[in-house]
C-alpha cells in the first residue's frame, strides 16, 4: 500500500456547479509535469447543510430529488385528473444534456466568464433554466403551441415523459422540439432541476388567470348570443403547472427561503425574455408583489378577480356584467410524498379565501402596484342598484356519462329568485376548446324564451350529439357551455361551465413477476367504444429503469366495439417500484393515457 496516495478534493458549497477538469502537477527539482486525470460533474447537494438547497428532511429529498417519476394534475375544479410523467433525470446523457443547456443560454453566449461564475447560485441556475425550456428568444428545448392543430410536430398530450424531449433537442443539433404545452414545460423544467441537484416539484394551479396589464383582474367576454370572445388579451386557463424549486433567498432574506415558484412555459416577458421566476411563494402568500422576481405576474395567476364583459360588436358597446373575487386560484396541486394522491398546497399561496386576511393581502397588492387607486370593486361605481341584484339564477348540470364518442347531456337549470312572474330569453352555444380557453370551434346552440312562475325552477335539456362535436374535439376533451339568460328589463345573468369528456379506459398488465436484467411481457388492452373502426393506431410506452428509450408499436386497424390486446417486453434495469407511461393515439383518439406501477425484484 505504500506506493498509493489517496487523496480527497472538498470542494466548496457555493462552488459553480458543472464540468471539471482534475490534473495533478507533480514537481521535484528541476522537473515540473502536469497531468490530466479525468473530468468530474459538480452539481448542488442538498444534502449538505452549507448548501444554498439543503433540505433536511429525508423523505421530502428522496421525493424531490431521487424520485425520476411522477404525476401532474390537469383537467378543471369539477374533474381534477392525472397524467403520469417520467422525469428520468439518472438515464443515460441526460445529466450531460441538462448541463449544455445552460451552455447554450442567452447569458452565457454573451459574457460566458460572468454566467459560469454565477452557477453556484440556484436562483440564477432557476432563471436560466425558466427561460431556455421554452424555445423563445433563445433556441431553447420546446416550442409551445396552443392552436389546437399540432402538423410539423407531436400533440402536447402525447409526451409520456422528459426523457425522450431531452434525447431529441440534443440529437436534432439543439432545435426546439415540438410541440409543448404547461405540463410539458414543467415537466421538464423537473427533470433538469432534479438532475442537477435542486430539489423540485411540479405544481398544478386550476382556473389560473393570465393578467397581462398587471391590474390584478383577468377580462372575459361574451356577446349577447352567448358566443365566448376571444377579445382582450387577459385569460384565465383550465389549468397552469408550474414548478417550485427549494433553496435559500440570500437577497430577499431567511423569511422568504424555501419553496420558490419557477414557471418555464413562455406567456409574459420578463427583463425582455420569456423567463419567470424565481418567486417565493411565502412572499407570494404575503403580497410582497415588489420582491424579484415576477411578482407581480404569479399572484395575479392565485389571486385576480374575475371580471365577466358583454360585448355587443352591432353597437360596438361593452358591459361589465359581474365581478368574481373567489374563482381563481383554485385546488393548487402537487403529487404526495411517498404516493400518488393530491396534496392541496393552496394555502401555501393564500390565506383562506373570503377571509379578512386574504382581502388585507390583495390590498396590500394593489396599493403596491397601482399606488394611485382606492381599492374597491373595479369600476363599481357603473352598477346601479336595481343591476346588481338579479332576479333569477342559472347553473349547468350533467346527466348521465360523459365520454367520447356519446351524447353530451346537461340541463341548464334556470330559477326565478322572486315572486313575481318572469319571462326569461336564453341565448346558449357550446365550443370546443383548448384548456387555457382557446376556442376551437362551435358545435352547438339554442334559443329559448321561458316562463317562470314566482320561485319556480325549470329544467332546459342540451344535448350535443357526437356528431357534432367529433370533427371539433381536440385531445382535452373540453367543451365550454355558455347561456345567456335575460329577463325582461334587467342585466344579463351568464352562466358558464366547461365539461371535460373521459377517454376509453387503457389498461397495462404486467404477465409475470419483475426482476433486474430478466425480460418480462406487459399487455395493453383497449377496446374501441365506437360504433366506427379506429386506425392509426400508435402505442408508445416509456419507464425509467424498466426499458432503455421509447417503445412505439404499430397497432392495427379496430373494428366497430373491436377490443384489441398488444403484448411487449420491458427489461428492468434497477429495483425498486418503478413507473410505466403508455400513450395510446389514433384517428378517433388523439392521446389516452395509461401508467403502471411496477415491483422490480432484485
Amino acid at each position: 500500500m505504500n506506493n498509493t496516495l489517496i487523496i480527497s478534493i472538498l470542494s466548496p458549497a457555493n462552488a459553480p456547479i458543472g464540468w471539471y477538469t482534475l490534473s495533478i502537477q507533480v514537481s521535484s527539482p528541476g522537473n515540473n509535469s502536469t497531468s490530466k486525470l479525468g473530468m468530474f460533474i459538480l452539481l448542488f447537494n442538498p444534502w449538505v447543510q452549507a448548501d444554498a438547497v439543503f433540505m433536511s428532511n429525508l423523505a421530502e429529498r428522496e421525493e424531490y430529488v431521487q424520485e425520476d417519476a411522477g404525476i401532474i394534475f390537469v383537467g378543471s375544479t369539477n374533474r381534477i385528473g392525472m397524467v403520469g410523467w417520467n422525469f428520468g433525470q439518472f438515464e443515460g446523457d441526460i445529466l450531460t444534456t441538462c448541463l449544455s443547456i445552460l451552455d447554450m443560454s442567452l447569458n452565457f453566449r454573451r459574457d460566458p466568464t460572468t454566467d459560469v461564475a454565477r452557477r453556484g447560485d440556484p436562483k440564477y441556475v432557476g432563471r436560466v433554466l425558466s427561460a431556455m425550456i421554452n424555445s423563445n428568444d433563445d433556441n431553447g428545448v420546446i416550442a409551445g403551441n396552443w392552436s389546437g392543430n399540432y402538423g410539423g410536430g407531436l400533440d402536447p398530450r402525447n409526451w409520456n415523459g422528459s426523457v425522450e424531449i431531452l434525447k431529441q433537442w440534443k440529437k436534432s443539433g439543439f432545435r426546439p422540439v415540438r410541440f409543448g404545452q404547461c405540463w410539458v414545460f414543467a415537466g421538464t423544467l423537473n427533470t433538469v432541476l432534479r438532475a442537477l441537484g435542486i430539489p423540485s416539484r411540479v405544481i398544478t394551479n386550476f382556473n389560473s388567470a393570465h393578467d397581462t396589464d398587471r391590474n390584478l383582474s383577468v377580462d372575459v367576454y361574451y356577446d349577447p348570443k352567448g358566443n365566448p370572445l376571444d377579445k382582450g388579451s387577459d385569460s384565465v386557463w383550465n389549468f397552469h403547472v408550474w414548478n417550485e424549486a427549494w433553496f435559500v433567498r440570500t437577497d430577499l432574506g431567511p423569511s422568504y427561503s424555501g419553496w420558490q415558484v419557477l414557471d418555464a412555459t413562455p406567456q409574459e416577458r420578463s427583463q425582455g425574455v420569456f423567463q419567470c421566476g424565481p418567486a417565493s411563494v411565502i412572499a407570494i402568500r404575503e403580497g410582497d408583489v415588489n420582491l424579484d422576481f415576477d411578482m407581480p405576474f404569479i399572484f395575479a395567476e392565485v389571486n385576480a378577480d374575475r371580471i365577466t364583459w358583454i360585448y355587443d360588436s352591432h353597437r360596438s358597446n361593452q358591459k361589465q356584467n359581474s365581478l368574481d373575487p373567489h374563482t381563481i386560484g383554485k385546488y393548487i396541486s402537487t403529487k404526495a410524498v411517498g404516493s400518488y394522491s393530491r396534496m392541496d398546497v393552496t394555502e401555501k399561496y393564500k390565506y383562506p379565501e373570503g377571509s379578512s386576511q386574504e382581502r388585507k393581502v390583495f390590498e396590500k397588492a394593489v396599493g403596491k402596484l397601482k399606488p394611485n387607486s382606492s381599492f374597491g370593486p373595479t369600476s363599481a361605481g357603473d352598477i346601479t342598484n336595481e343591476e346588481r341584484e338579479p332576479s333569477i339564477s342559472g347553473r349547468f348540470k350533467v346527466n348521465g356519462i360523459l365520454a367520447v364518442g356519446k351524447e353530451v347531456n346537461l340541463a341548464l337549470l334556470v330559477k326565478n329568485l322572486t315572486r313575481d312572474m318572469k319571462t326569461v330569453t336564453v341565448n346558449m352555444t357550446a365550443w370546443t376548446i383548448v384548456y387555457n380557453g382557446t376556442l376551437v370551434h362551435e358545435v352547438w346552440k339554442d334559443s329559448v324564451t321561458i316562463s317562470l312562475d314566482p320561485e319556480e325552477e325549470i329544467q332546459h335539456p342540451v344535448k350535443i350529439t357526437y356528431a357534432q362535436y367529433e370533427k371539433y374535439l381536440k385531445a382535452d376533451n373540453m367543451i365550454r357551455t355558455t347561456a345567456i339568460c335575460q329577463a325582461s328589463d334587467e342585466a344579463e345573468v351568464v352562466v358558464e361551465r366547461d365539461v371535460i369528456l373521459d377517454n376509453p379506459t387503457l389498461t397495462l398488465e404486467l404477465l409475470d413477476q419483475a426482476k433486474v436484467r430478466k425480460p418480462v411481457n406487459v399487455q395493453m388492452l383497449f377496446s374501441n367504444p365506437l360504433d366506427e373502426p379506429v386506425k392509426n393506431c400508435v402505442l408508445m410506452v416509456e419507464g425509467s429503469g424498466l426499458l432503455l428509450g421509447s417503445l412505439k408499436i404499430d397497432v392495427p386497424t379496430l373494428r366497430p366495439k373491436e377490443r384489441s390486446r398488444v403484448r411487449f417486453e420491458i427489461m428492468p434495469t434497477r429495483s425498486g417500484t418503478k413507473q410505466l407511461l403508455a400513450d395510446f393515439s389514433c384517428n378517433k383518439f388523439p392521446a389516452i393515457k395509461a401508467m403502471l406501477s411496477i415491483d422490480v425484484a432484485e
